[in-house]
């Protein structure tokens, strides 16, 4: 299989889909790898580190979307790139369609088929190709988060850790999963006062057992939420459905209620956010205010540590990318119902419930659309 990874092009995205690493594996199992030209800069990898590993370098995002059966990215195609997509096509790539029809009805219409990371599932109820960015998107939220606190960039002007004397900041993290676990972990450490709130009895008993000392724990009911969020100086957004929109879970008019200057995290942005003033934001221009309360809303966190992220991605991904370029994407997903999970586009049908229902659209079932 020819396997093509262009430049993410999406502004102040710096991962890359494949590692020199992965081109080398894919070209071990026998297949050609095509790397457009610059495409691991931004991540520290040099062409020549894709030509020693046994890849083709190609000018153009053009000649790799020509060329290439499969298409491994790390973000959702861009509006250029998809006029690209053609019929027959493989996409490897995060897609979070749920929060975004004009992708959608784009992939739809390529007649391409596209697998999205955030959708892969594993034999623990996991998500393995999100996971790695969940952690790094965790373990980064307190960090900007703090830097969005202080007072020149509009927050509160609260030290995470505190002084001697003065207390520290208290942040609240809505979601005890992934993200939310990290988070904590990270905002405890800063020397925070850590609050996670999740509605899963048996999450919480765990993170309590584990965690219990480095944090505290709470019930995620609607009252709790907002009682909580009014004394916080940080809330920090980590609630994911899978595949679909995320719930609103602060109001336009909640935020009145809370302290001038708090700083909302959405790391749930990919997914169209969980605080209803949400909206995306770049590396670039970060933050904004809305009704005084400050907003980061980042939609690719990771890319700040593309390095990191990278790597940690293509671990993940890695054995996917190879399963599918191996057999074919048909038999992968014959073989392994966690990969088939990942199906959310086939020769313009919508194959994945959650984005359908989010977006209003007729689903045709991922077991029907392999037989297609």
């Amino acid at each position: 299989m020819k396997i093509g990874c262009p430049t993410e092009i999406k502004p102040q995205e710096f991962r890359v889909g494949l590692t020199p690493n992965a081109a080398q594996e894919a070209v071990n199992h026998g297949h050609t790898v095509l790397i457009q030209s610059g495409a691991g800069i931004g991540a520290g990898f040099e062409d020549a580190d894709y030509i020693a590993a046994g890849a083709e370098i190609i000018a153009t995002a053009e000649d790799v979307f020509a060329k290439a059966d499969m298409i491994v990215k790390v973000k959702e195609p861009q509006a250029g790139e998809r006029k690209m997509l053609r019929e027959g096509q493989l996409l490897f790539t995060y897609l979070h369609l749920a929060p975004d029809p004009a992708q959608t009805k784009d992939l739809l219409a390529s007649g391409c088929t596209a697998i999205a990371y955030e959708t892969v599932t594993d034999r623990n109820g996991g998500l393995p190709l999100l996971a790695p960015m969940s952690e790094v998107a965790g373990r980064l939220a307190p960090q900007v988060g703090a830097w969005t606190l202080q007072k020149a960039n509009g927050g509160r002007g609260v030290l995470m850790g505190g002084v001697p004397g003065v207390g520290p900041a208290r942040v609240m993290v809505i979601g005890g999963g992934v993200v939310g676990t990290h988070a904590a972990r990270i905002a405890a450490g800063m020397g925070a006062d850590v609050t996670v709130l999740d509605r899963s009895l048996p999450r919480l008993r765990y993170l309590d057992d584990v965690f219990g000392g480095t944090f505290k724990t709470s019930y995620a009911s609607a009252g709790n939420t907002i009682e909580l969020a009014r004394m916080a100086d940080m809330i920090i957004g980590a609630v994911l459905i899978p595949g679909a929109e995320a719930p609103k879970l602060i109001t336009r008019a909640q935020l009145s209620e809370l302290k001038p200057g708090a700083a909302l995290v959405d790391v749930a942005i990919d997914q169209g956010g969980c605080f209803e003033t949400s909206k995306a934001t770049t590396h670039q221009d970060p933050i904004y205010d809305v009704d005084g309360i400050m907003h980061y809303c980042v939609a690719n966190m990771p890319g700040a540590v593309a390095r990191t992220s990278t790597i940690a991605l293509g671990n993940a991904t890695m054995p996917f990318m190879l399963a599918l370029a191996d057999k074919g994407w048909k038999q992968a997903c014959l073989d392994d119902p966690h990969l088939m999970d990942g199906l959310n586009v086939h020769a313009g049908h919508l194959t994945y419930y959650a984005v359908g229902k989010a977006l209003g659209i007729d689903v045709m079932s991922p077991s029907i659309a392999v037989k297609h």
